[in-house]
């Protein structure tokens, strides 16, 4: 018996280790209680099969009967949550009180006979078996404890029945989680097998528990910011697994795809007509050529653009996600366009271009101006994208079969991008970006945030740009260059091919740069030792497969910083 507890504490602790590894800060109190419950509970029976003396075996109950009152509650207020039903703090302190009320009397065995009349322990072949006679509150405590059961219960099956935001497979899995604790529990007082099964029912309840909270984080649309600004905007969003499950929409995707107000959380949507011919059908076209990444909708008096893009969850893909906006106006612009003779496009195309240079040099000017700051890399703004243009010159060239094969948008982006990889520097106090020397580890903990920075002011930046492609490239060239090949960088700790493309490359002038130019804290290095570094780190720090081009790339940057 006492190897039969040892072992539910085991897996439990396993349960609660998997639990801390997938732990976000979203999840709520009330799992991370259960998690730390269990093991404690599980305690209490190995104290009872392993006891010496009474006063060791008293311990171990009340340790063991703490499971029923607080995890049970837990669970149930977990339930709450799964269910997105809202309790207010009074209500959930009231129920925390009366737990604890209910609980006092179990403190209370071996001196009072409120919960059990009367404790001893015998030992029955070398073992000891506990003898008790139940007290008045031991009635009260299982009748509380029902309670919490039906009330869990009730919550699922009225989210079954009236609910769409919540998912029926989990609901049900809730469901199989409360009456396996029940049966559990009878069977334990029938069964010829001398096992407490309560405890078998806690791990269940962990277990599920976990498959449940993975699961959710499929349909927690509403936890990122991109769904904040949909909820109250005017883009729409619809998600759906890979086996096109639907997961969530916002109230602009349900005013474009009407049928979206009609269907479940978790039903199939190739089920419904509207959505199978009007939706489905692009995202398989989207899923053979992923060039095929938006469609136009007409919706009333309106135009929406809808881009079909991947979903994912963390770094790994689970699905489709759909994004709706509002295209219009722009829409009946290019229709007005097309009404026009050849000679009134070259115009429209000529003014194009004017914007998109004054754009470029908005951004080339606040890059300068963000460098002016720091004392320390002056020049490092054209240097280093000059040097990608140098390497990404070099990589178009490479028409081998292992090559990179970058498409010309792509370069086009990179080398346009490269200037704002610092902007986040803005954000870095001036007595740290002109500090004249090397960091102490707290400044340069503090330098490592303008990457983020970096990112999110890129992203408030061009977020009014069409242009999305050139937005995501840039946002990752500021937010991934210090990122390292072999996970040691900053600020993700990205490893490999999880860092886009354009960072790497980005990272490679970065570097190269710094050695090779002079600073306020050292001189500059020359080629020959700098080239040496840079070769040495190629797999660890850089992208083993870059190395052939800076190398082919390296006489031109030579020439280049020899000019300067």
């Amino acid at each position: 018996m006492k190897l039969y507890y040892e072992i539910l504490f085991m897996i439990s602790l396993l349960l609660a280790g998997i639990y801390a590894l997938i732990w976000k800060k979203r999840y709520s109190i009330f799992y991370t209680l259960i998690f730390l419950l269990v093991p404690l509970t599980l305690r209490g029976y190995i104290l009872q099969t392993s006891a010496v003396h009474l006063g060791q075996a008293i311990t171990g109950v009340k340790l063991a009967y703490q499971g029923a009152p607080f995890l049970l509650l837990f669970m149930m207020f977990a339930i709450f949550n799964l269910c997105n039903l809202k309790q207010s703090k009074l209500v959930n302190s009231i129920f925390f009180f009366l737990s604890w009320l209910i609980y006092i009397p179990v403190l209370t065995i071996g001196s009072k006979p409120l919960f059990y009349k009367s404790i001893s322990l015998e030992f029955v072949n070398g073992k000891p078996v506990i003898l008790r006679e139940y007290g008045p509150f031991h009635t009260v405590f299982y009748l509380f404890i029902a309670t919490y059961f039906f009330i869990s219960t009730g919550v699922i099956i009225y989210s079954l029945i009236k609910k769409k935001d919540s998912s029926k497979k989990i609901l049900l899995t809730l469901l199989f989680c409360e009456f396996s604790g029940v049966f559990l529990y009878l069977f334990h007082h029938v069964s010829p097998i001398k096992l407490d099964f309560s405890p078998l029912s806690y791990l269940i309840s962990e277990a599920i528990l976990l498959v449940v909270i993975h699961r959710i984080s499929l349909y927690d649309i509403m936890e990122t910011a991109i769904d904040t600004i949909a909820m109250n905007g005017s883009s729409g969003f619809i998600s759906f697994d890979k086996k096109f499950t639907y997961i969530a929409s916002n109230q602009v995707a349900k005013e474009v795809f009407p049928s979206l107000k009609e269907i479940r959380v978790d039903s199939n949507a190739r089920k419904n007509e509207e959505l199978s011919s009007e939706l489905i059908s692009k995202i398989l076209d989207f899923k053979r050529d992923n060039s095929k990444a938006h469609f136009f909708k007409e919706c009333g008096d309106k135009i929406y653009r809808i881009n079909i893009n991947f979903l994912y969850a963390g770094k790994r893909r689970h699905g489709y996600m759909i994004y709706i906006e509002d295209d219009t106006r722009e829409r009946k612009y290019i229709s007005l366009l097309n009404g026009f003779n050849e000679r009134l496009k070259e115009e429209v195309a000529e003014k194009t271009g004017h914007i998109e240079r004054m754009h470029n040099n908005l951004i080339l000017g606040m890059a300068t101006m963000v460098e002016s700051r720091d004392n320390s890399t002056g020049g490092h703004i054209k240097r280093t994208s000059d040097v990608v243009k140098i390497l990404v010159e070099e990589i178009q060239k490479d028409k081998s079969d292992d090559s990179l094969n970058l498409s010309d948008e792509f370069c086009h982006n990179l080398i346009k991008a490269a200037p704002m990889h610092d902007l986040g520097k803005i954000a870095v106090d001036d007595a740290i970006l002109r500090k004249p020397g090397k960091f102490t580890s707290e400044e340069f903990e503090m330098m490592k945030k303008h990457t983020t920075e970096g990112a999110r002011i890129v992203h408030e930046i061009l977020k009014g740009t069409d242009d999305t492609a050139f937005h995501l490239l840039a946002e990752n060239v500021a937010h991934y260059h210090h990122e390292r090949w072999d996970g040691s960088g900053y600020p993700k700790g990205l490893k490999g091919e999880e860092i886009p493309l354009e960072a790497r490359i980005m990272a490679v002038a970065d570097v190269y740069d710094a050695l090779v130019s002079k600073r306020v804290y050292k001189d500059r290095m020359s080629f020959s030792d700098a080239d040496k570094i840079i070769m040495e780190s190629m797999g660890r720090h850089f992208d083993k497969r870059l190395e052939k081009y800076y190398c082919l790339a390296r006489p031109k940057l030579e020439s280049y910083y020899s000019d300067l």
